[in-house]
């Protein structure tokens, strides 16, 4: 025998078993009563038979009226929600469980089918962006590995120059660097979207920070013949992760030096305002359209794509999610042709942001 059928013999027992102690009961409780009233025992033998018999089919019409309520009430939407995780189990995440038709509203098994398939939208999203991770992913890691097998092979060439071998080399290099920088920006924003990264905060120099960060890119703004133009309020202390905002403050620097033109100028700007401390990145670069602001902080989305070979469109959704995650904000203004502006608002340490203003008057 199945398990199934095994399980509705077992439950067919039990309601027999209730039925015949239900009319067990009924019927000595009517014969004890006749006893009392001196009925005679050839009368209370036929009357406790009658009353056996009345209380067994009432038992059995209320067990009648129970089953087929559960029947239309607990096994039709049971059976309708299983098969449906069952398909969301199978793969087929467009699955949708349809709701019970219910005028009074009182039908529990909707609230639950509504959860199921809002958590099928979110599985199908997450299914649609892993698999649009991974495409990218694969393209951005040809990209570099092309470039190494491309001219890995050419160094093989006979009578190269000591200039061209330089020039290969280098070109090698750089295709390596992307390549482990896509490698490392990926595992960062996989722990980070994953909460494997948790905050550890302390207080710290913010405007110390920001101004290390971008003195990193010295080399960077040098070659480019960059104008550095900074307005910075000193002493601002925030109580944050310095690990997690100089990330931020890199891919900022970074991008601003990058999609600026040589003998452009790229600023920062670190200010005060009462509780609140901002830090603003300006460039005077390429710009951003309204389409590309949309789309600014989705991974791998490159809106200048005359500079896609110097990043991989994870600087950005690093950012945000690092933002996200340390509860700060960031704005972006921007116009075509003229630059960009980046500025990040976070809450300066409790308790000292009066003291700070004070001294900053």
């Amino acid at each position: 025998m199945s398990p199934r059928n095994k399980s509705r013999l077992l439950s067919v027992l039990q309601y027999l078993g209730i039925l015949f102690f239900i009319s067990f009961v009924l019927t000595s409780s009517f014969v004890l009563f006749f006893k009392i009233m001196g009925i005679p025992q050839k009368d209370i033998e036929f009357s406790a038979f009658i009353t056996f018999a009345n209380a067994l089919f009432i038992a059995f019409i209320v067990w009648l009226f129970d089953r087929l309520r559960k029947k239309y009430t607990v096994d039709r939407p049971v059976k309708r929600i299983s098969e449906g995780l069952e398909k969301l189990t199978d793969g087929k995440l467009d699955e949708r469980i349809k709701p019970f038709t219910d005028p009074l509203g009182g039908n529990q098994y909707n609230v639950i089918i509504e959860r199921i398939n809002k958590m099928a939208d979110e599985l199908s999203g997450v299914e649609t962006l892993r698999t649009d991770f991974v495409s990218n992913v694969s393209h951005e890691m040809k990209t570099p590995l092309a470039v190494i097998q491309n001219y890995a092979a050419l160094l093989k060439s006979p009578g190269l120059s000591e200039e061209e071998r330089l020039e290969y080399a280098g070109s090698i290099n750089d295709a390596a660097k992307r390549l482990a920088e896509l490698i490392t920006n990926i595992l960062k924003l996989n722990k980070l979207e994953n909460q494997q990264i948790f905050p550890e905060s302390r207080l710290f120099d913010l405007s110390e920070q920001a101004c290390e960060c971008m003195l990193a890119f010295e080399s960077e703004w040098e070659k480019k013949s960059l104008e550095i133009e900074t307005d910075i309020d000193d002493g601002i202390i925030v109580n944050a992760d310095p690990e997690l905002l100089s990330l931020v403050w890199n891919n900022l620097f970074s991008n601003a030096v990058k999609f600026t033109d040589e003998g452009g100028t790229v600023g920062l700007s670190v200010k005060r305002h009462g509780e609140y401390a901002s830090v603003s990145v300006s460039d005077t670069g390429c710009g951003i359209d309204s389409e590309t602001g949309r789309h600014i902080f989705d991974k791998f989305y490159q809106g200048d794509t005359s500079h896609a070979a110097r990043g991989n469109g994870l600087g950005l959704a690093l950012v945000k999610r690092i933002i996200d995650i340390i509860g700060a904000e960031i704005t972006v203004s921007s116009e075509l042709g003229k630059g960009s502006v980046f500025t990040v608002t976070l809450h300066c340490a409790p308790g000292l942001a009066d003291s700070q203003e004070e001294s900053y008057e």
